[in-house]
């Protein structure tokens, strides 16, 4: 297959198993090239992206720049704080001016799940979902996957498993559709309170015991606490969580097996990771960032074809 079968990246639930291998190896031209001394390829050069960020983001938003930019696309940053959205402007004025400037591909981070998805059914250009509110960040999960593949060279019969917020995190959700598409275990740990009611409607199972949960896994995968989606305390205090779900270079090493450490970033040192830890040989958190950057070029070239093609 050399095309997607979706005309946006609204979503990794939304993706065939083909889809993800065909943005993968994608990816895997796109990392030898920004390998080489000159990084840019010209396959976008009459391609117009804007970059929507109606919630803050650092390296999302720059990874997605770069990679538009690496792909010699023309670019459009707006950010919500210094716009008219503050004014009181809809979401679709605000695309709609954006897409008066003849814009091919719309990049959108917004607070309210379902806002990409709201987006592709009103207006005529390319979507990619760059995070929905608490629901899905498919180029995330995407990456995530794609450092495991990697890592053991296939993602197929790993075990994974997601420790963390996972009530408030897009992040989660991605990645459990992609890793369950591609074939791997994925379970969950973390406290009761931190975990949502529809864990098995997505098979899969929680762990409320860390060690446990680390001696199953092949790969275990960090969430950072959620702090700024959360009205109430979900948890008596960030020192207590990290004593109960902090992982230290002790616990590693009391595991008697190496295991891989993951974080989709930012980390909260000293909370869900120790320094020892993040800076590892377990860790492969640097490579999941250039990762990125090649996933995210291979979605949007993939995208871009669908508007040459029509």
């Amino acid at each position: 297959m050399s095309n997607l079968s979706v005309d946006h990246l609204l979503g990794i639930k939304y993706l065939t198993t083909s889809d993800i291998e065909l943005i993968f190896k994608t990816a895997d031209n796109f990392k030898k090239i920004i390998n080489q001394p000159i990084k840019k390829v010209p396959s976008l050069r009459d391609i117009t992206i804007a970059n929507l960020f109606f919630e803050n983001s650092t390296r999302t938003k720059l990874s997605f720049e770069l990679a538009e930019k690496r792909l010699s696309a023309d670019v459009i940053n707006f950010s919500s704080a210094s716009s008219s959205v503050t004014k009181g402007e809809t979401l679709l004025d605000t695309v709609n001016n954006i897409l008066a400037m003849k814009v091919d591909i719309v990049v959108m981070r917004h607070p309210n799940p379902g806002a990409s998805v709201f987006l592709s059914r009103n207006i005529d250009a390319k979507i990619v979902n760059a995070g929905d509110g608490t629901h899905e960040h498919p180029t995330q999960a995407l990456l995530d996957a794609y450092s495991i593949r990697e890592k053991y060279g296939e993602v197929k019969g790993k075990k994974i498993v997601i420790i963390g917020d996972i009530l408030h995190s897009r992040v989660a959700l991605s990645n459990i559709y992609c890793l369950q598409k591609l074939g791997a275990e994925v379970r969950v740990c973390g406290p009761s309170s931190l975990m949502p009611k529809h864990l098995d409607a997505l098979n899969v199972s929680h762990f409320s015991d860390l060690k446990e949960a680390l001696n199953w896994c092949d790969v275990a995968n960090v969430l950072r606490i959620q702090l700024e989606r959360q009205a109430v305390n979900y948890f008596p205090s960030l020192r207590e969580y990290a004593m109960v779900y902090g992982i230290n270079k002790n616990l590693l090493d009391s595991l008697g097996k190496e295991i891989t450490i993951m974080h989709p970033g930012p980390i909260n040192r000293g909370v869900e990771l120790s320094s020892d830890v993040a800076d590892s040989k377990h860790s492969i958190i640097l490579d999941q960032v250039e990762n990125g950057v090649a996933n995210r070029m291979a979605v949007i070239y993939l995208l871009a074809g669908k508007i040459k093609n029509n």
